[in-house]
């Protein structure tokens, strides 16, 4: 039995990676933490619109806004930019194109060619 930092795993050979969290699961105190801060903001609602209006008659609305941003992030995920491209990281191509034989015909473009 090999002892791991936390915990012993059994049959396991030394530098053999174990499997882990799947990618993309929020680890459990990732989870506790954005649930405990959605609680809040949930049950703050009219005192997190106070405190923001605060801010803006002390600071200006940008920095309000810029509070709101910040609580928000830990509320609501981030959602990563992706930026598609076509080949060698060229512009993407469509080619649309329209078969008229016998075998893609409808019914009614059959009753119409004879």
């Amino acid at each position: 039995m090999t002892r791991n930092a936390h915990t012993f795993v059994k049959n396991s050979e030394p530098g053999k990676k174990q499997p882990g969290r799947p990618k993309g699961v929020p680890n459990k105190t990732t989870a506790l933490a954005r649930e405990a801060i959605a609680r809040f903001v949930d049950g703050n609602c009219e005192n997190l619109q106070k405190w923001l209006d605060e801010i803006a008659d002390r600071d200006g609305p940008q920095a309000a806004f810029k509070c709101l941003m910040d609580v928000v992030e830990y509320h609501v995920p981030k959602l990563a930019r992706v930026e598609t491209t076509g080949k060698d990281e060229g512009p993407i191509e469509y080619v649309v194109s329209w078969k008229t034989d016998e075998l893609s015909a409808t019914p009614s473009q059959k009753l119409i060619n004879g």
